[in-house]
């Protein structure tokens, strides 16, 4: 088939599923409901359906109340029975894939499910759904006469008692719909390639040939990418390497402090940057705007969502909330319900609706990832944000960083201390420390009282990484590779401690 009439069919194929998109929009109570009531009676037969009488709930509150909120450690045996081979657990057909999460550098690892429903129902119908948005925002795009660029994770499948293990994009390249594949590239020989730095060569031998239209993956990992092709190219931006490109698709950490680094690299106005929300549990958000710094909650995926304020989260009064009674501009805990068997399950993350007509979100953080040693409730939004404000002020850019508390000792006061590797770093870091300083004072309230005259905590104390620092860190956790992220606030001083004695 040509190429141009092949792209014209593809874009009148997905054009066609915004007619769906737009009935959750119109209706996003009742399609919820509607999904909630689908699971329950596909589970009613399974062992936790005959247990929590699935069969006898027939409204939200008895749902509610029937089933306790749980986090993975509490549904580990279940899944480990599930992967040694019992079936019928917490899910009716069959499931034989297991995403390996890799969304953090801890020691364990979890194993989250992977129904042929989620595969099909969440995951590809995500990825349709958001080419679906982007042309429906771009009648003009030329997007399917070239290929997409995908950085996915690192690691190959593993199979264990006949079931199969690794990162999810692993799992959804394995799986690929021929169309996605013929559509992509690298090639899944080498986008499954274990050995990072390997992969890294193999990927540009392939792809700098080809003619790539859109971009896709975790943009600290993708820049790495992109700087290495255009060194092995000897180019001076993209565009000279890739005429076609118009759009990049990214997700898996914040993008605000990457963004001048990239539009260096992608000098082109009309260049598009496309968020999505996804993860080893499903995939639940899309930028659906052009230039939108928010994302569209998908509703019709197999998933039910809940939210928990994060001022009671993890308190004796914790309770969720379904999606209809959510405000805007609160922060919280997202609780979820799915099509591969997770019912009423933290995944981790949180998040502030920045619209409820439609839903609309921004990612702020992880329920692990921040600190509140002393009151400051610091969330990985204020500090992405103020990144970004200081280095627009400094002109530096940054690869990595991450940020650990310093404790109260004797009379000496509390404070933040931070790590960050610097692609350009500032002139001063006196100067970068004061201005880091007054941005998070600017965007948190609750830390600016604990500054104030250093009541509580002193200024940041800001180190300089040396090059390659969370590489080589990373590299000895063996967790390179592109779905791996650095864990950008803790409230213990693990992480900060290890660095700290590499940084030498």
């Amino acid at each position: 088939m040509p190429i141009p009439l092949f792209n014209s069919i593809a874009s009148w194929l997905l054009k066609k599923r915004y007619h769906q998109i737009e009935l959750f929009l119109k209706y996003p109570s009742e399609v919820q409901e509607e999904v909630l009531y689908q699971l329950l009676n596909i589970a009613k037969d399974t062992a936790i359906g005959k247990e929590y009488k699935f069969n006898e709930i027939t409204n939200y509150n008895t749902f509610r109340e029937r089933l306790p909120i749980v986090s993975y450690e509490e549904i580990e045996p279940s899944i480990e029975r599930t992967r040694r081979g019992e079936q019928n657990i917490f899910w009716p057909t069959s499931i034989k894939w297991f995403a390996k999460s890799s969304g953090t550098t801890n020691a364990k690892s979890k194993f989250i499910p992977v129904s042929n429903e989620a595969l099909e129902d969440c995951h590809y119908k995500s990825g349709k759904d958001l080419l679906c948005l982007y042309l429906n925002n771009n009648e003009n795009s030329q997007l399917f006469t070239g290929k997409s660029l995908r950085l996915g994770g690192s690691k190959e499948l593993y199979e264990d008692n006949g079931t199969f293990f690794g990162d999810l994009s692993a799992i959804l390249i394995d799986n690929m719909p021929f169309w996605a594949e013929l559509s992509s590239t690298p090639s899944s020989k080498i986008s499954l390639m274990s050995e990072w730095e390997s992969k890294l060569k193999a990927i540009i031998k392939e792809s700098a040939q080809e003619n790539v239209t859109s971009l896709a993956g975790v943009p600290s990992w993708m820049l790495a990418l992109l700087h290495e092709v255009l060194e092995d190219t000897g180019k001076e931006h993209l565009f000279e390497v890739w005429e076609n490109l118009e759009v990049y698709f990214h997700g898996g950490v914040n993008f605000a402090p990457y963004h001048d680094q990239y539009k260096r690299i992608l000098p082109r106005k009309s260049f598009k940057y496309y968020e999505i929300y996804n993860a080893s549990e499903g995939f639940f958000a899309i930028q659906d705007r052009n230039d939108a710094d928010d994302l569209l909650l998908m509703l019709d995926y197999g998933i039910f969502y809940e939210f928990i304020p994060m001022e009671i989260y993890g308190s004796g009064n914790q309770m969720a909330i379904p999606l209809w009674e959510v405000k805007k501009n609160k922060n919280y805990a997202i609780v979820i319900t799915t099509n591969a068997g997770l019912w009423r399950y933290k995944i981790g993350d949180t998040v502030r609706f920045t619209s409820t007509n439609p839903y609309r979100i921004k990612i702020t953080g992880r329920t692990k990832h921040h600190i509140n040693v002393f009151g400051e409730e610091l969330i990985i939004e204020n500090t992405e944000e103020a990144l970004k404000a200081v280095c627009k002020k400094t002109g530096a850019e940054i690869r990595d960083y991450t940020v650990g508390p310093i404790f109260m000792s004797g009379k000496e006061k509390g404070a933040h201390e931070w790590i960050i590797e610097f692609r350009k770093p500032p002139e001063a870091i006196d100067y970068f420390t004061e201005f880091l300083d007054n941005a998070l004072k600017s965007l948190n309230s609750d830390y600016e009282a604990k500054r104030y005259n250093s009541i509580t905590l002193e200024r940041p104390k800001v180190h300089i990484a040396r090059k390659k620092l969370f590489y080589d860190w990373l590299k000895c956790k063996n967790k390179l590779g592109g779905q791996h992220k650095i864990p950008r606030l803790s409230n213990k001083r693990e992480y900060i401690e290890e660095l700290l004695r590499m940084n030498q």
